[in-house]
C-alpha cells in the first residue's frame, strides 16, 4: 500500500515565467531539464530537487520560497491526491 502524502509543494513557476515572457522550453533549457518536467512542476505533479528549485529561483532572480511553498494537505486533499 502506498504511503499517504500529508504535504506537498506548490509552485508559482507559471506566474514568474509569464512575467519574464519566457516559454516552458526556454526555462527548461536554462535549468537543464525537459519541457515535460517544467509542465509537471507547473501542475504540481512533480516535486523538484532542492538543486532544481534553486536553479529555477536563480533564473527568476527571486528566493526559492517565492516560487515554491510547502503546504500541509487536509484529509479531503489527501483523498483527492490519491484518486488523481
Amino acid at each position: 500500500m502506498p504511503k499517504k502524502k500529508n504535504s506537498s509543494f506548490e509552485s508559482s513557476i507559471h506566474v514568474y515565467r509569464a512575467m519574464k515572457r519566457m516559454t516552458q522550453q526556454e526555462l527548461a533549457d536554462k535549468v537543464g531539464v525537459s519541457r515535460q518536467t517544467i509542465i509537471q512542476l507547473e501542475r504540481n505533479r512533480y516535486n523538484p530537487s532542492l538543486l532544481l528549485a534553486h536553479d529555477i529561483a536563480d533564473v527568476f532572480e527571486v528566493p526559492i520560497e517565492q516560487i515554491f511553498t510547502f503546504k500541509k494537505l487536509t484529509d479531503d486533499e489527501q483523498t483527492n491526491e490519491e484518486t488523481d
